[in-house]
């Protein structure tokens, strides 16, 4: 019997797609690597920001952090912004904070973003803990952000009683890596393949499926 639920944050609570593929845009343009095509960078979407910039860009470590760092200018002013909670979300997480499940969301988002968003957008309330990487890139790993996550609801030695909810398989495969089951979404960034491959105990397509998987 499941009594918390970790949420991953974008694609799976928030449309976030606009900010971050702008924000990796403007990253590549001051770095003089231009990419017009922003559906070329949704593969920056979930996956640890540096980490994505080393492989998609073949930079080393010293320019993928100044591309983290041309990200940021852009996004804590915009970037955040450009973003919104996928349709059914709210009434959802009110519906399963009625039936006392323990909620928290665990992102490989910086956690200082991740709380200006929820407050943005009024969901701050409906969560038990917020946990996301720090800002100079320590626990951007899925399973890092996970154990965390589980420390601060004191439920890292009742593993069984914790479940994920992804749009991508860094989440699906972190918390198997954590001992955790994981229910993948397919409305977010993440293929119908790679959710597939990765295995996730069920694959739901929409906030309300969600409910209805915990009800």
């Amino acid at each position: 019997m499941y009594k918390a639920i970790l949420f991953d944050l974008d694609g799976t609570l928030t449309e976030s797609g606009e900010g971050i593929t702008k924000c990796v845009q403007y990253a590549l343009e001051k770095l003089g690597r231009p990419e017009s095509d922003l559906e070329k960078l949704k593969v920056f979407i979930g996956p640890p920001l540096m980490e994505q910039f080393m492989k998609y860009a073949d930079m080393d470590e010293a320019t993928a952090r100044k591309a983290v760092e041309y990200y940021r200018e852009r996004y804590s002013t915009t970037g955040i912004f450009e973003n919104r909670p996928y349709p059914g979300v709210e009434k959802m997480l009110q519906e399963l904070r009625r039936k006392k499940y323990l909620l928290a969301v665990a992102s490989s988002k910086p956690e200082y973003y991740v709380k200006q968003i929820l407050d943005y957008f009024n969901l701050t309330e409906y969560f038990d803990e917020i946990v996301g990487s720090e800002m100079n890139g320590a626990r951007t790993n899925k399973t890092e952000v996970i154990e965390e996550t589980l420390k601060r609801l004191g439920l890292d030695h009742h593993r069984e009683q914790v479940i994920m909810v992804g749009d991508k398989e860094h989440d699906v495969l972190g918390a198997r890596k954590a001992g955790l089951d994981c229910v993948a979404v397919s409305y977010g960034y993440g293929t119908e393949e790679e959710l597939v491959a990765s295995q996730p105990l069920q694959i739901v397509a929409s906030a309300e499926e969600i409910l209805d998987f915990f009800a």
